[in-house]
């Protein structure tokens, strides 16, 4: 969601860096084969291939035995050679080296042991810090806060450390014991917390309460391998006979794993029911089908989307809308709809080669145009032409839908924009830094629905002024109820916990409540549906 990204401006280079991998955050769960060569290689002559084969040999010997500087495997094909001969097929396909394919498949399994906690890299020193425990982990029960300095991990000194280097040292076995020491505002001296670790899941759904009576909300962050069941247990657990109405947020959401992405979403549709189908050079085209489920074609569904809702993300929004299922809410979509097939390879490393295109249930691409762009533009550049007008399909209820260009909302939800004076403060990461400050004179103990009010609020004004923020006083008077609500979510960390104020954020989500607003609209496609589906079936 929106909010929770806002507070780490100073990631995005990281971010960006990452998402540069292309399949390994943007792929729709990747499928994992025996070896690269169970296709051989057509539209080219075997004698063309070993001609191109034996002119890269003699390259790589020229530039092994002359090139100033000696060369490794790792920096001369791992670094170059195969990741510069995937960049001139797509954005998505990708070569993981060994510690790139071992956190692709970590992110699979949606769990991993250490002391469950995020870290980063400060903005203006570089040393790692806490951005914030997850509750109940180990890190949450021991008493670490965000905005902890790290500077030991058991006997090694982490004041130069990146946050690569200090996430591997505080991983390991679950059971393990780990020392921490770090610095932390107010304390005199250097705080030291020994911790067990323990199995931190990663739970790919994150929030699924009641925002009101009747009507659920349920975000899903990734499709890992656990998703399915995640959701099940969710609606088990709030009772989904007693449901009228839910707000699924796909927002953000990058996608994961295809069967994750079909199991979800068939289980809001009727038995039997295409959710997606692929269909590519080497393989035959495969429409998945959905499985049904005891209540779930029986309540209104809005699925809010944005631009960065991709891949298994964009399947189930894509299938729920096709099926005239769900009202989707939002911007659109990514557009990524090229399947990646994942080979296991020698060292421990893997290549994920695009192999297939991914189609909606109408038949419409998902895949936005990448040609004539560059990776940078194509993940974070401004979007232009989206929709194929060649690309024109229908929904089950003769709705106009487009393909070739990710899933266009049914009701267009454009994020207000942030003003300077708020620009200013979330670039900085002052809520946050604002928040260790206050907690490291006042008691971490604050009221349940406790909101910060004039004190909280004129002490931030002052510290502001002390860090040089340049703002006036009609700024401050315009933007008093977005600042207090924007402190109050990153203080509830501390107070609480990252859960509690991500609650506290979906319930002061405006576009949450645009979509509680649009249920009349699903609601009367699935009256629709029904009464489509009964006629049919009273006419065979």
């Amino acid at each position: 969601m929106l909010s929770s990204q806002r507070r780490y401006f100073f990631f995005v280079p990281l971010v960006i860096g990452l998402c540069a991998l292309g399949g390994g955050f943007f792929g729709p769960g990747p499928r994992l084969v025996r070896a690269a060569s169970q296709h051989s290689v057509s539209g080219a002559s075997d004698q063309d291939v070993k001609a191109s084969i034996e002119s890269f040999t003699k390259v790589y010997d020229i530039v092994g035995d002359n090139y100033a500087d000696k060369l490794s495997a790792d920096r001369g094909i791992y670094k170059g050679a195969i990741p510069g001969m995937l960049r001139t097929l797509d954005p998505h396909s990708n070569f993981f080296d060994p510690k790139e394919f071992a956190g692709m498949r970590e992110e699979q399994h949606g769990r991993y042991y250490g002391v469950g906690m995020l870290i980063g890299p400060q903005p203006r020193t570089g040393k790692v810090m806490v951005v914030h425990p997850f509750g109940g982990t180990p890190a949450y029960k021991a008493g670490i806060r965000p905005g902890d300095v790290l500077i030991q991990v058991n006997d090694k000194r982490v004041d130069n450390a990146t946050s690569d280097e200090v996430k591997d040292l505080l991983r390991g076995p679950k059971g393990t014991k780990v020392q921490i020491v770090v610095s932390r505002e107010g304390a005199e001296k250097p705080l030291t917390f020994n911790l067990v670790r323990a199995e931190v899941p990663r739970n790919s759904v994150d929030e699924a309460f009641w925002v009101k009576p009747g009507v659920a909300f349920m975000r899903i962050q990734q499709f890992t391998e656990t998703t399915g069941k995640e959701v099940e247990d969710n609606l088990h657990r709030l009772g989904e006979q007693n449901i009228e109405g839910l707000i699924l947020d796909l927002r953000e959401n990058p996608g994961g794993l295809l069967s994750e992405g079909v199991a979800v979403a068939g289980r809001w549709l009727d038995r039997g029911q295409v959710v997606v189908s692929h269909k590519g050079r080497a393989y035959a085209e495969k429409p998945y089908l959905a499985r049904g489920s005891q209540y779930g074609e029986k309540y209104p569904i809005v699925v809010l989307v944005n631009r960065f809702s991709a891949s298994a993300a964009e399947i189930v929004a894509g299938a729920l809308q096709d099926h005239d299922r769900a009202w989707i809410l939002g911007d659109t979509t990514f557009g990524k709809g090229l399947v990646q097939t994942v080979y296991p390879l020698s060292d421990s490393t893997g290549l994920a080669l695009t192999t297939q295109h991914y189609y909606t249930p109408s038949g419409r691409l998902i895949q936005r145009d990448y040609s004539n762009l560059s990776f940078l533009d194509y993940y974070y550049g401004k979007r232009t032409q989206v929709n194929n007008p060649t690309d024109v399909k229908q929904t089950d209820l003769g709705r106009v839908v487009y393909g070739g260009g990710g899933i266009t909302p049914d009701e267009k939800y454009e994020t207000p924009k942030l003003d300077p004076f708020e620009l200013s403060l979330l670039r900085k990461n002052l809520f946050f830094n604002y928040s260790a400050h206050y907690f490291s004179a006042h008691p971490t103990q604050l009221a349940k629905g406790w909101t910060p009010d004039e004190n909280v609020l004129n002490d931030f004004h002052d510290w502001l002024m002390k860090q040089g923020v340049q703002f006036t006083e009609a700024d401050w008077t315009r933007d008093h109820s977005w600042l207090r609500d924007d402190l109050q979510r990153e203080m509830y960390i501390t107070a609480f916990s990252y859960e509690d104020s991500q609650k506290v954020a979906v319930e002061q989500d405006v576009e949450v409540q645009k979509a509680m607003d649009a249920l009349p609209k699903a609601a009367h496609l699935l009256t629709e549906s029904k009464a489509r589906y009964e006629k049919q079936r009273a006419s065979r």
